[in-house]
Protein backbone atom coordinates (compact mmCIF):
# COMPACT_ATOMS: atom_id res chain seq x y z
CA UNK A 1 0.00 0.00 0.00
CA UNK A 2 1.54 3.82 -0.83
CA UNK A 3 2.91 5.13 1.79
CA UNK A 4 1.16 8.52 2.77
CA UNK A 5 4.18 10.66 4.31
CA UNK A 6 3.58 14.32 6.17
CA UNK A 7 4.02 17.41 4.33
CA UNK A 8 2.75 20.94 4.52
CA UNK A 9 1.34 23.26 2.13
CA UNK A 10 4.42 26.01 3.37
CA UNK A 11 7.45 24.57 4.22
CA UNK A 12 8.72 27.60 5.79
CA UNK A 13 6.42 27.56 7.96
CA UNK A 14 8.45 24.60 9.92
CA UNK A 15 11.38 26.34 10.19
CA UNK A 16 9.46 29.51 11.67
CA UNK A 17 7.63 27.10 13.91
CA UNK A 18 10.34 25.26 15.40
CA UNK A 19 12.20 28.54 16.10
CA UNK A 20 9.72 29.72 18.05
CA UNK A 21 8.48 26.34 19.77
CA UNK A 22 11.98 26.97 21.24
CA UNK A 23 11.76 29.92 22.95
CA UNK A 24 7.82 29.94 23.55
CA UNK A 25 6.68 28.35 27.06
CA UNK A 26 5.72 24.59 26.42
CA UNK A 27 1.72 24.40 26.30
CA UNK A 28 -0.48 21.75 27.54
CA UNK A 29 -1.92 21.48 24.27
CA UNK A 30 -0.45 22.76 20.93
CA UNK A 31 -3.76 23.70 19.26
CA UNK A 32 -4.40 26.01 16.17
CA UNK A 33 -5.24 29.02 18.85
CA UNK A 34 -1.32 27.97 20.29
CA UNK A 35 -0.22 28.41 16.69
CA UNK A 36 -1.87 31.32 15.07
CA UNK A 37 -1.33 33.20 18.39
CA UNK A 38 1.80 32.00 19.94
CA UNK A 39 3.69 30.67 17.20
CA UNK A 40 2.42 33.77 15.32
CA UNK A 41 1.71 31.44 11.94
CA UNK A 42 -1.33 33.24 10.78
CA UNK A 43 -4.26 31.44 8.59
CA UNK A 44 -4.52 27.86 6.98
CA UNK A 45 -0.47 27.31 7.02
CA UNK A 46 -0.84 27.66 11.22
CA UNK A 47 -3.80 25.17 10.76
CA UNK A 48 -1.87 22.81 9.24
CA UNK A 49 0.81 22.17 11.84
CA UNK A 50 -0.63 20.79 14.32
CA UNK A 51 -1.34 17.56 12.45
CA UNK A 52 2.26 17.91 10.69
CA UNK A 53 3.59 17.88 14.56
CA UNK A 54 1.41 14.78 15.50
CA UNK A 55 2.81 12.86 12.42
CA UNK A 56 6.17 13.21 13.22
CA UNK A 57 6.29 12.76 16.80
CA UNK A 58 6.22 16.36 18.55
CA UNK A 59 2.66 15.87 19.80
CA UNK A 60 0.32 13.27 20.99
CA UNK A 61 -3.11 12.10 19.67
CA UNK A 62 -4.83 14.33 22.64
CA UNK A 63 -2.78 17.44 21.41
CA UNK A 64 -0.73 17.00 24.53
CA UNK A 65 3.17 17.99 23.84
CA UNK A 66 5.28 14.70 23.57
CA UNK A 67 8.49 13.68 25.15
CA UNK A 68 10.09 14.59 21.58
CA UNK A 69 8.81 18.47 21.84
CA UNK A 70 10.12 18.79 25.40
CA UNK A 71 13.79 17.54 24.27
CA UNK A 72 13.82 19.57 20.88
CA UNK A 73 13.50 22.73 23.85
CA UNK A 74 16.60 21.77 25.18
CA UNK A 75 19.80 22.60 23.07
CA UNK A 76 21.94 19.71 24.46
CA UNK A 77 19.11 17.49 22.83
CA UNK A 78 17.21 19.34 20.60
CA UNK A 79 19.10 18.10 17.11
CA UNK A 80 18.77 14.07 18.37
CA UNK A 81 15.30 14.66 19.35
CA UNK A 82 14.57 16.12 15.41
CA UNK A 83 16.53 13.58 14.32
CA UNK A 84 13.80 10.98 16.04
CA UNK A 85 10.88 13.26 14.67
CA UNK A 86 12.25 12.36 11.07
CA UNK A 87 12.65 8.28 11.67
CA UNK A 88 9.29 8.48 13.11
CA UNK A 89 7.63 10.44 10.69
CA UNK A 90 9.25 9.06 7.80
CA UNK A 91 9.20 5.47 8.52
CA UNK A 92 8.14 3.91 5.65
CA UNK A 93 11.55 6.30 4.03
CA UNK A 94 13.54 4.93 6.48
CA UNK A 95 11.96 1.02 5.80
CA UNK A 96 13.48 1.22 2.39
CA UNK A 97 16.60 3.05 3.20
CA UNK A 98 17.90 3.42 6.63
CA UNK A 99 20.02 6.47 5.84
CA UNK A 100 17.56 8.34 3.59
CA UNK A 101 18.39 11.61 5.16
CA UNK A 102 21.76 11.37 3.68
CA UNK A 103 20.52 10.81 0.06
CA UNK A 104 20.74 14.05 -2.14
CA UNK A 105 17.56 15.93 -3.17
CA UNK A 106 17.22 13.99 -6.59
CA UNK A 107 17.85 10.28 -4.70
CA UNK A 108 15.38 11.63 -2.13
CA UNK A 109 12.58 12.77 -4.69
CA UNK A 110 13.16 9.22 -5.95
CA UNK A 111 12.55 7.53 -2.78
CA UNK A 112 9.48 9.61 -2.05
CA UNK A 113 7.99 8.88 -5.52
CA UNK A 114 8.79 5.04 -4.78
CA UNK A 115 7.37 4.76 -1.55
CA UNK A 116 4.16 6.74 -2.19
CA UNK A 117 3.48 6.21 -5.70
CA UNK A 118 2.86 9.55 -6.82
CA UNK A 119 4.78 11.14 -10.04
CA UNK A 120 7.92 12.85 -9.88
CA UNK A 121 6.98 16.34 -10.44
CA UNK A 122 3.64 16.21 -8.58
CA UNK A 123 3.23 18.72 -5.46
CA UNK A 124 2.86 16.35 -2.71
CA UNK A 125 6.05 14.93 -3.58
CA UNK A 126 7.56 18.10 -3.98
CA UNK A 127 6.28 19.55 -0.54
CA UNK A 128 7.50 16.00 1.28
CA UNK A 129 10.97 16.84 -0.37
CA UNK A 130 10.65 20.44 1.78
CA UNK A 131 9.58 19.10 4.43
CA UNK A 132 12.37 16.68 5.16
CA UNK A 133 14.72 19.32 4.73
CA UNK A 134 13.10 21.81 6.88
CA UNK A 135 13.46 19.31 9.62
CA UNK A 136 16.67 18.09 8.39
CA UNK A 137 18.60 21.68 9.31
CA UNK A 138 17.32 21.24 12.85
CA UNK A 139 18.61 17.85 13.19
CA UNK A 140 21.57 15.61 14.21
CA UNK A 141 21.88 12.23 13.01
CA UNK A 142 25.42 11.82 14.58
CA UNK A 143 25.42 13.53 18.17
CA UNK A 144 26.94 16.21 17.61
CA UNK A 145 23.98 19.09 17.91
CA UNK A 146 23.96 21.55 14.98
CA UNK A 147 25.08 25.25 15.68
CA UNK A 148 25.44 28.46 14.00
CA UNK A 149 28.91 29.50 16.33
CA UNK A 150 31.88 29.01 15.90
CA UNK A 151 34.02 27.06 18.56
CA UNK A 152 35.19 28.83 21.28
CA UNK A 153 38.28 29.81 20.86
CA UNK A 154 41.01 29.11 24.18
CA UNK A 155 41.88 32.08 25.48
CA UNK A 156 44.93 33.98 24.67
CA UNK A 157 47.72 33.43 27.37
CA UNK A 158 49.61 37.00 27.32
CA UNK A 159 52.91 36.89 28.74
CA UNK A 160 53.56 37.97 32.00
CA UNK A 161 56.28 41.20 31.54
CA UNK A 162 59.62 40.34 33.36
CA UNK A 163 61.65 42.55 35.41
CA UNK A 164 65.26 43.20 34.50
CA UNK A 165 67.34 44.60 36.93
CA UNK A 166 70.49 46.70 35.68
CA UNK A 167 73.51 46.61 37.79
CA UNK A 168 74.28 49.93 40.02
CA UNK A 169 78.01 51.84 38.54
CA UNK A 170 80.93 53.33 40.70
CA UNK A 171 83.22 55.63 39.34
CA UNK A 172 86.57 54.61 38.31
CA UNK A 173 87.65 57.38 40.77
CA UNK A 174 86.77 55.29 43.94
CA UNK A 175 84.06 58.20 44.72
CA UNK A 176 80.78 56.59 45.19
CA UNK A 177 78.95 59.14 43.02
CA UNK A 178 75.12 58.88 42.39
CA UNK A 179 74.28 55.03 42.02
CA UNK A 180 70.83 54.85 40.10
CA UNK A 181 69.35 51.20 39.64
CA UNK A 182 66.38 50.79 36.66
CA UNK A 183 64.12 48.85 36.74
CA UNK A 184 62.60 47.93 33.06
CA UNK A 185 59.78 45.82 32.27
CA UNK A 186 59.72 43.65 28.96
CA UNK A 187 56.87 42.16 27.09
CA UNK A 188 58.79 39.26 25.78
CA UNK A 189 57.60 37.16 22.97
CA UNK A 190 55.39 33.97 23.18
CA UNK A 191 58.99 32.26 22.15
CA UNK A 192 60.45 29.37 23.05
CA UNK A 193 63.79 30.20 20.79
CA UNK A 194 66.41 31.41 22.83
CA UNK A 195 68.23 33.28 19.90
CA UNK A 196 65.24 35.70 20.14
CA UNK A 197 65.99 36.16 23.75
CA UNK A 198 69.52 36.64 23.22
CA UNK A 199 69.23 39.53 20.77
CA UNK A 200 66.77 41.19 22.86
CA UNK A 201 69.58 41.26 25.99
CA UNK A 202 72.12 42.32 23.69
CA UNK A 203 70.39 45.25 22.12
CA UNK A 204 69.92 46.12 25.99
CA UNK A 205 73.07 46.07 26.35
CA UNK A 206 74.20 47.79 23.48
CA UNK A 207 72.05 50.75 24.14
CA UNK A 208 71.15 51.20 28.03
CA UNK A 209 74.72 49.85 29.51
CA UNK A 210 77.64 51.08 27.21
CA UNK A 211 77.82 54.31 29.27
CA UNK A 212 79.06 52.05 32.25
CA UNK A 213 81.66 49.42 30.83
Amino acid sequence: MPANLPYVASPGSIKTALEKIRSAATPERVTKDFVTTVLQIKGGTGGNLPPFLKRIGFVGSDGAPTDLYRRFRNPATGGAAVADAIRLGYKDLLQANEYFYRLSDKDLLALIVQVTGVEADSRAAQLTLSAIKALKAFASFDGVEPSGDSAEQPPTVEPRPRALELPTHQGGNGQVGLNLSYTINLNLPATADQAVFNAIFRSLKEHLLSGYE
